[in-house]
């Protein structure tokens, strides 16, 4: 099977990685915590920890995954029950498992961009025709409900997004939800909708599994939980017969979770209204910084009102969207996450998340502009 490049992943991983990587800001997860810093915040005990880990079993752990994290990961939603829950490893593994079930040769799907890649290469992939619909900056990156009836047919297998969407962080209002969920049941169409970045609102933020009978969602424990080194993610799903299929495809990719890692993600998910504050405290102190740099800016500009961990930025300025991100990184150690990645030109996303020297960054990025404006 043929698959298009991995822009991002397969950029910026290395990147990050790289010695020329001084100041990351292209990164997408809240600063990771420690386990000493998840056990203070929480106010669990370190030393029932530690004298449950010397005892725990390193055999497979429950093949549907511990109920205890399925429990927990359910409590996120108004109308979700644990069996409803699948566990995977890690986000990604989310999106692959569940694109990989659900879409066939000559299905066609509806993938909402600038988007996760996952959504709109692997339909490509399988044979299946993707009919995108593109977020437009100057619409603030909503989306437009009357083209996406236009696009949908009887034929429709699926409509593939992100809410809040990355990389812009556009949120759809709970009218626009239902409205979408509408043109869904209109064809049969599955709702597949990645939720990385829900729950930085202080007011709860409504799931399309709380909305659709058809409805997949997907998440994990790195973007607003601050342990991407915990890969937990995992895929609510009401339909009991796609579950099945769902656990099905899941057994050629990796059987079932790690115990470790579902086990301290439950300790940090039963405190989830704690990890929610600690995520909102850092974006917020960032996006403040963030905004002021780029009141009037005269060289770039953000149009979305954005609820996730990251802003995308507009530049002027006469140089393509890798070329930026490569040269900013050779020439002033600060690391961006170029548009291409998302197929966006001149643009940039930039963290509000996980920003060591954010100040000194955002100054050498203005370095690099005017020499090049």
């Amino acid at each position: 099977m043929k698959i298009d490049n991995f822009v991002l992943e397969n950029w910026l991983n290395p990147a990050c990685d790289s010695d020329k990587n001084k100041i990351y800001l292209g990164g997408s997860c809240v600063q990771p915590m420690t386990v000493e810093e998840l056990f203070r915040l929480t106010g669990e005990s370190m030393e029932d920890f530690f004298r449950e880990l010397k005892t725990m079993n390193l055999g497979y752990p429950r093949f549907d995954g511990t109920p205890r994290c399925k429990k927990a990961v359910s409590g996120l939603y108004r109308a979700v029950e644990p069996d409803e829950v699948i566990l995977v490893h890690g986000g990604t593994g989310a999106n692959n498992t569940v694109v990989m079930t659900l879409v066939e040769p000559d299905d066609n799907v509806i993938s909402i961009v600038p988007n996760y890649q996952q959504f709109d290469s692997i339909p490509r992939s399988l044979g299946a025709e993707v009919r995108n619909v593109h977020l437009q900056p100057e619409a603030g990156y909503r989306l437009d409900l009357q083209e996406v009836r236009r696009k949908v047919d009887s034929d429709t297998k699926a409509i593939l997004f992100t809410n809040p969407n990355n990389p812009s962080g556009a949120l759809l209002t709970r009218r626009e939800m239902e409205t979408l969920v509408e043109i869904a049941r209109s064809c049969d169409a599955w709702i597949v909708c990645d939720e990385m970045y829900r729950g930085l609102d202080e007011e709860y933020m409504p799931s399309f599994a709380d909305l659709y009978e058809k409805s997949i969602v997907t998440c994990s424990s790195s973007k607003i939980y601050s342990m991407a080194g915990v890969r937990v993610g995992w895929i609510v799903c009401p339909d009991a017969e796609m579950r099945k299929r769902i656990y099905n495809r899941r057994s050629y990719d990796s059987i079932c979770g790690g115990v470790f890692d579902e086990w301290i993600f439950a300790v940090a998910l039963e405190h989830a209204d704690k990890i929610f504050q600690r995520s909102r405290s850092i974006v917020n102190a960032n996006k403040k910084i963030i905004d002021r740099w780029l009141d009037g800016h005269p060289h770039l500009k953000q149009y979305a009102d954005a609820h996730g961990t990251t802003y995308l930025i507009h530049y002027d300025i006469d140089m393509d969207a890798q070329v930026f991100g490569d040269r900013l990184l050779d020439e002033k150690g600060v690391l961006v996450c170029h548009g291409d990645c998302f197929f966006v030109p001149h643009s940039f996303r930039i963290t509000l998340s996980h920003a060591d020297r954010l100040e000194e960054g955002l100054e050498l990025i203005d370095e690099f502009i005017e020499e090049n404006a």
